[in-house]
């Protein structure tokens, strides 16, 4: 049992292995795990280990409301596991040789550090500064022979460590004391990743409202959307239709306002970006209402401005149960601090509206758009902010072990959308550059996972893949073959210019197979 005076060394210890952890290339592209970590060892440290509970934890990190409810909201539980994740695969890496490795039990929350087998005793380190090699006796009983010179070596460097801690730790202390920046989370000192605000994009609030809907949900890009509010007239007609194509949120879709209504939300002054969301569950073949194109028209309305005029869900978006979004730009508040949108029948039917999202804009030109081919978000090396996979449609999602070259961010690289595929990406008027990333894994996933080259043998070569990516109906790539231009496990981008929306506003992005799959990794598209 370690002794009392052993345990402040142990705690700087321990803090200095968060510290290796937090500053960890894996961590610094997840600003959401980092703030989790800190938070529940911050809280381990101080001895308050009863108060990590998921309803805390929520709010303390994740700027959750008081209302939080954990059997609406995974928030909590979906990073923390996330947070294991990460954490195993930094201690199957770069941290492998760590003498203690921290761990978050499955079923729990706080945080474990584990003493390795074969490191020195904290209980052995000397209390003096001087440096001292550790003796033959610290090591671990039962170790073999030709260990001994390595732990040795281990063993001073977790003493160098130790000592470290010790003034990393005081002058850490110390700044928290005298300068405390605002919002900063506890434990977090050096630790604050850049938010989309480093990245050109401005400040404000962010507002997510499902229509029709009574309660609230957190999408897989970790967004939380309100309840229906702000409203007025029309009524909420929910839908149990279980699929929605080009998105990965269908529940966003599955509740709607209908008829002649309004909403009218407050905002602060500044330039906005609206975000209109629609899926047609009503109208078509095989829905409740029969029909098709034409059986509901519709106007929408900011501030008096027309936005839509003559609109049809189901012909904007290309067929029934599609996710449908809208896009517009230098979006402000009228004179009385509120954003006045009007939804009413054009022709036929009823006005009709699934979501809305309003997110800070930047005065005359579109938010970038950034989509890697996973279900959940991605930091990138650039501190670029990646949503998880959306607007596709088609195609299958794989995940590939293999090693990636040729790239200071391997883990991006990871992920990947494949088969016969096709991305809507919604955006305003304007000329756009479509950045499209790429990588041939040797360990290629392709029907039903099976690889074709192990099928045939350990020395067969893989199979070529071939396709071609059209955009809004021409071709932009022909012919690609990414093993013959960049390589196996090599990233490979391509980069087109001057490209503009059709005429529904859309970036229709189509990845057609010659040989084998298509596949793609990311798509980034920003304003010409």
């Amino acid at each position: 049992m370690p002794s009392i005076a052993a345990e402040p060394v142990r705690r700087e210890a321990e803090d200095a292995e968060l510290q290796a952890v937090l500053q960890a290339h894996l961590f610094a592209r997840s600003p959401a795990l980092t703030r989790l970590l800190s938070y529940l060892c911050e809280k381990v440290f101080a001895g308050e280990t009863e108060q990590i509970k998921e309803y805390s934890v929520a709010i303390d990190v994740f700027d959750r409301q008081d209302s939080f409810d954990p059997d609406v909201d995974s928030i909590v539980r979906v990073q923390a596991n996330r947070l294991r994740k990460h954490l195993a695969k930094y201690y199957a890496s770069e941290g492998a040789a760590h003498p203690l490795h921290i761990t978050i039990p499955v079923g729990q929350y706080v945080p474990v550090f584990e003493r390795m087998p074969g490191e020195v005793a904290v209980a052995e380190v000397p209390s003096s500064t001087t440096a001292q090699l550790p003796s033959a006796s610290v090591i671990k009983k039962g170790s073999r022979p030709w260990r001994k010179g390595l732990m040795l070596l281990v063993g001073n460097l977790a003493l160098l460590g130790i000592v470290a801690a010790v003034v990393f730790v005081v002058h850490r202390n110390f700044v928290r004391q005298n300068a405390s920046p605002p919002g900063q989370i506890p434990g977090a000192y050096s630790q604050q990743v850049p938010s989309e605000t480093l990245v050109g994009l401005p400040a404000g609030e962010e507002v997510r409202i499902l229509a029709g809907s009574t309660r609230k949900y957190v999408d897989h890009a970790g967004k939380l959307w309100n309840p229906d509010s702000y409203f007025s007239g029309g009524a909420a007609v929910p839908t149990s239709i279980p699929h929605i194509w080009r998105t990965q949120d269908p529940i966003i879709y599955r509740s709607s306002r209908q008829g002649e209504f309004t909403y009218n939300i407050p905002l602060k002054p500044g330039v906005y970006e609206l975000h209109l969301h629609f899926a047609e569950t009503f109208y078509g073949p095989e829905n409740p209402g029969g029909g098709g194109e034409g059986s509901r028209v519709m106007a929408v309305r900011a501030n008096g401005e027309p936005l839509l005029r003559d609109f049809d869900v189901l012909d904007d978006a290309g067929g029934e149960r599609t996710a449908d979004v809208k896009v517009f730009r230098d979006i402000a508040p009228a004179a009385d601090g509120q954003l006045h949108l009007s939804f009413s029948s054009d022709n036929s039917g009823y006005g009709m509206l699934s979501a809305i999202e309003i997110l800070p804009g930047i005065r005359g030109q579109a938010r970038p758009v950034r989509i890697v081919a996973r279900d959940v978000p991605y930091y990138s090396n650039d501190s670029h902010w990646w949503g998880p996979d959306s607007y596709f449609k088609g195609g299958q999602l794989s995940v590939s072990p293999h090693p990636v070259a040729g790239t200071d961010d391997p883990e991006f690289y990871e992920t990947e959308r494949w088969g016969h595929f096709s991305y809507a990406i919604p955006l305003p008027p304007g000329r756009y550059i479509l950045t499209l990333h790429f990588i041939e894994h040797h360990t290629r996933v392709e029907n039903s996972g099976r690889n074709a080259a192990s099928e045939a043998g350990s020395n067969a070569a893989p199979a070529e893949r071939v396709f071609n990516v059209f955009c809004n109906g021409k071709t932009i790539l022909a012919s690609l073959n990414i093993r013959g231009q960049a390589g196996e496990d090599r990233p490979l981008v391509r980069t087109l210019r001057g490209l503009e929306p059709n005429a529904q506003g859309k970036l229709l992005v189509d990845f057609v197979p010659v040989t084998g799959y298509a596949t793609v990794t990311a798509i980034e598209v920003i304003p010409e």
